[in-house]
């Protein structure tokens, strides 16, 4: 799939073919992230605009006119996210906020948007000056627009403000054995949270906990029934006669629930990677867009 060619999907098929590839492009938005965690990396956000170019693009094309296919049940499915008003101005404000974190972090020159080093950047090599210049051009657009009588960076304003002398102190001249040296202070606490962020990797793998987070969303959807145990009506029905849960489940022949684990890892849905390669290309909005006009004209 490169700048010539495109998608390769039946013809016969595209409505299908082109849906499921927009839905997977839908799903696959932690592509996107990059490896920060929240707030650096907007997780939620990025699903909404994916979901958002996804319907905006099926807009253009898809009329309620044709017949049901799997393009217009998309495209009804995305439309009912665009219908809840809240959700609508929740992502807009979370943008905003965002563009306003993003030009700090431009202007403090640490943990960069489309930086590699993830939490342990310690920070360009710019020189403080000129760190403390763009600093100051960020608190100057910062009333420029009203940030500062805004609650949601009333706070942020006030830090910027409180610690700026230690922002941008000179480098502190220490006597050492070796001689005289220069010792830059911190300007986060990166360095104390990095040891944590260790010291917490550690801890997995001597305990093994390491796909504890995994194991929590897998049973998240289980999770309410246990609650039902404290209803009696419900435990009788569940025990079907037996005087404990340990003698019900005896009686599961385990066969059977093997072979329907096997059955359900068989039948789950794995995304090929060819569809991967291709949902991940730059140009695969414009590509889509080609194959679903084509398809509608």
């Amino acid at each position: 799939m490169d700048g010539h060619t495109p998608i390769n999907l039946p013809a016969g098929g595209v409505p299908s073919a082109a849906s499921h590839a927009l839905i997977h492009w839908i799903l696959d938005y932690p592509a996107e992230l990059e490896g920060y965690g929240f707030p650096f990396d907007r997780p939620h956000l990025a699903l909404y605009q994916r979901i958002q170019t996804a319907f905006e693009l099926l807009e253009k094309m898809v009329t309620p006119q044709k017949k049901r296919n799997a393009l217009n049940s998309l495209y009804r499915l995305l439309s009912e996210v665009f219908v809840d008003k809240e959700l609508k101005e929740a992502a807009q404000s979370l943008e905003d906020k965002a563009g306003v974190f993003d030009a700090l972090r431009q202007a403090l020159s640490i943990a960069l948007p489309k930086g590699a080093k993830g939490l342990n950047d310690d920070g360009t090599e710019q020189d403080i000056k000129t760190i403390e210049q763009k600093v100051k051009e960020f608190r100057k657009w910062a009333d420029e627009k009203g940030l500062a009588v805004d609650n949601c960076y009333e706070k942020m304003i006030k830090q910027i403000d409180k610690y700026w002398n230690k922002l941008f102190t000179d480098p502190i001249r220490v006597s050492t054995d070796d001689g005289p040296k220069l010792i830059q202070p911190q300007r986060t606490n990166n360095i104390l949270e990095r040891f944590f962020r260790d010291f917490k990797r550690g801890h997995r793998q001597r305990e093994g906990t390491a796909s504890l987070t995994k194991m929590l969303r897998s049973i998240l959807a289980e999770t309410p029934l246990v609650k039902n145990l404290d209803n009696e009506e419900y435990v009788k029905i569940l025990l079907d006669g037996c005087q404990t849960l340990e003698e019900r489940f005896a009686k599961i022949d385990s066969k059977l629930a093997q072979k329907a684990l096997r059955e359900s890892q068989q039948n789950a849905e794995r995304i090929s990677p060819e569809l991967k390669k291709m949902i991940r290309h730059p140009d695969f909005q414009n590509k889509i867009s080609a194959l679903i006009a084509t398809y509608a004209n």
